[in-house]
């Protein structure tokens, strides 16, 4: 399976289109790696338990992208675009949303 941010694939033709998949991850962040956070905001750094955080979320929503785009027939996504959002009372849920065009190749 193709995934790209790019709307064609350079080599490659479109034949069909299979329509608009998404994958979506919602994660809440816990107690402690938001205390761990504040303490980086206060004495400056990354949040390492964050960007974790973030990179698991992004990765869940890519694979269900792509499960998705298989269960319709795809070859590839084109026109992948990522969004994050933070969610909850307290902004402590994490949102990642991918979506892209599910298409079969020549």
């Amino acid at each position: 399976m193709i995934l790209t941010t790019t709307p064609t694939i350079e080599g490659r033709t479109i034949t069909e289109y299979r329509g608009v998949v998404f994958g979506e991850v919602i994660t809440g962040v816990n107690f402690i790696k938001d205390f761990a956070a504040s303490i980086r905001d206060f004495v400056g750094g990354r949040s390492g338990s964050y960007e974790d955080e973030l990179l698991n979320a992004r990765a869940q929503a890519m694979r269900e992208l792509e499960e998705r785009a298989y269960k319709v027939g795809a070859d590839a996504v084109v026109g992948i675009d990522i969004d994050y959002e933070v969610l909850g009372q307290s902004n402590s849920m994490l949102m990642v949303t991918a979506s892209g065009t599910a298409v079969k190749l020549g």
